[in-house]
């Protein structure tokens, strides 16, 4: 796998970015489920799962410590 250097400023505002999507999503879900998976293609892939990844991302820039993905009540 290549490596990706990222400027920890270009890190912290791509974790902003993930955090407020997460959250726009987590309040607008019934809005934006139908669209998804529209544009997806599929109802496999919804909301909570975009959710998801958007945590794991977060996780993966350094922006959490992974609770939300791993501690207690995950998804």
């Amino acid at each position: 796998m290549p490596s990706v250097n990222l400027d920890i400023g270009d890190a912290a505002e791509l974790v902003e970015l993930f955090q407020f999507v997460h959250d726009w999503l987590a309040t607008e879900a019934d809005h934006v489920d139908e669209s998804l998976s529209s544009f997806v293609g599929n109802r496999a892939y919804d909301t909570r799962q975009l959710r998801n990844d958007l945590n794991r991302f977060t996780l993966l820039l350094g922006g959490s410590d992974g609770e939300v993905l791993f501690g207690p009540g995950s998804e």
